[in-house]
C-alpha cells in the first residue's frame, strides 16, 4: 500500500504509486495522435475532418458516470477487504486471549497461539495466490505438514487442525465443556472472514463492464482531437493530454483497487498486517523471537 506522505509534504508532484506510471504509454500515444491531427489541420486547413464538441460533451458526461460507478464499486471492494483484515486482527487477538485464559496451563499452550499466527500467514499467501508453505509449516507441529502440502486450501486446513487440537485438549480435560464453544466460535469467525476475502478475490467486477469502460475511454481520448482542434487550435495536444490523463487515470485507479490482495502500490499491505498480528500474539506468550515491524520500501508498504 502506498504510504501517505507526511503533512508537510506536497502530494501534487508525488509520482511513486500514482496512476501516471501505469497510463504513460497510452497517454503518449494519444498525445502523439493529437499532435499529428493538429499539425495536419494547421498545415492543410482540413476543416472537413473536424467535428463539433457536442458529441464529446455528451459522451464525456456518460463516460464520467460510468467511471464513477466502476471506481465506487472497486473502492467498496478495497474497503471491505480492509475491514475483513481489521476483523482478522481483532479475532486473532481475542482467540489468543481465550487460549491463554480458557486452556489449562501446559507446554503446548504457546503452540496453540503460534498456530493462530500460522493461519494468518496461510491466509495471506492464499489470497495472493502464493505457495510458500515454508513460511507456514514452522508454526504447526510436523505431523500436519504432509496434510498441508496436499491441501488446495491451506488456511482452511489450518483451521481444521486447530479445531481438532481444541477437541483433543477438551477430551484431556484441559478445556472446560462450557469454554469449548467459545473457542469454536472464534474459529467460525475466522472461517467467515476467510470466506468473505475469498469472495472478493474470486468475484471481480464483471469483465464485460470493465472492457466496455476501457474501450470507451480509449475511443473517446483518441477521437477527442478531431472534436476540439477547430476551436482550440495549436493547444489541442495539451488539452487532449490533460483530459486523457483524467480519464485514463481514473480507469487505472479502479483497476488497481479491484483486487485489493495483489501487490500493486495501492493494494492492502497484507504482509505488514500479518506481521502486526505476529508481534501482538508473540508478546503475550513472552516469546524471544519477536520480529521488527515491516517498514515501507520506497514509500510502499507490502
Amino acid at each position: 500500500m502506498l504510504v501517505r506522505p507526511s503533512k508537510g509534504t506536497k502530494t501534487l508532484l508525488h509520482l511513486r504509486g500514482s496512476a501516471i506510471a501505469e497510463i504513460m504509454p497510452e497517454l503518449l500515444v494519444i498525445t502523439l495522435t493529437a499532435v499529428i491531427v493538429t499539425w495536419n489541420f494547421e498545415a492543410w486547413g482540413l476543416d472537413k475532418h473536424s467535428l463539433t464538441t457536442i458529441p464529446f460533451s455528451l459522451v464525456g458526461l456518460a463516460l464520467s458516470i460510468f467511471l464513477g460507478f466502476r471506481n465506487n464499486a472497486c473502492y467498496d471492494r478495497w474497503w471491505e477487504a480492509r475491514k475483513m483484515w481489521g476483523a482478522l486482527i481483532n479475532t486473532t487477538r481475542s482467540l489468543c486471549r481465550q487460549v491463554l485464559t480458557l486452556v489449562e496451563t501446559g507446554a503446548d499452550r504457546d503452540e496453540l497461539v503460534r498456530q493462530i499466527i500460522g493461519y494468518t500467514y496461510a491466509l495471506k499467501y492464499h489470497l495472493r495466490t502464493e505457495v510458500k508453505l515454508e513460511q507456514v509449516l514452522p508454526w504447526f507441529p510436523e505431523p500436519v505438514s504432509a496434510h498441508f502440502e496436499e491441501s488446495t486450501n491451506v488456511p482452511f486446513a489450518a483451521l481444521q487442525h486447530m479445531g481438532e487440537t481444541y477437541r483433543t485438549a477438551w477430551k484431556a480435560g484441559r478445556i472446560d465443556t462450557f469454554h469449548l464453544p467459545v473457542l469454536e466460535g472464534s474459529l467460525t469467525t475466522l472461517t467467515d472472514i476467510q470466506g468473505k476475502c475469498e469472495r472478493i478475490k474470486n468475484t471481480p467486477v464483471p469483465l464485460s463492464y470493465t472492457m466496455l469502460t476501457h474501450r470507451l475511454v480509449a475511443i473517446y481520448c483518441l477521437a477527442l482531437p478531431f472534436g476540439i482542434v477547430a476551436e482550440v487550435g495549436t493547444l489541442t495536444p495539451l488539452v487532449v493530454a490533460i483530459v486523457s490523463y483524467a480519464f485514463l487515470g481514473l480507469d487505472s485507479v479502479g483497476t488497481q483497487l479491484e483486487d485489493p490482495f495483489e501487490l500493486d502500490p495501492n493494494d492492502l499491505p497484507l504482509a505488514a498486517l500479518a506481521r502486526t498480528i505476529e508481534r501482538n500474539l508473540l508478546e503475550h506468550i513472552d516469546a524471544e523471537d519477536i520480529p521488527e515491524p515491516i517498514s515501507a520500501v520506497k514509500g510502499i508498504l507490502a
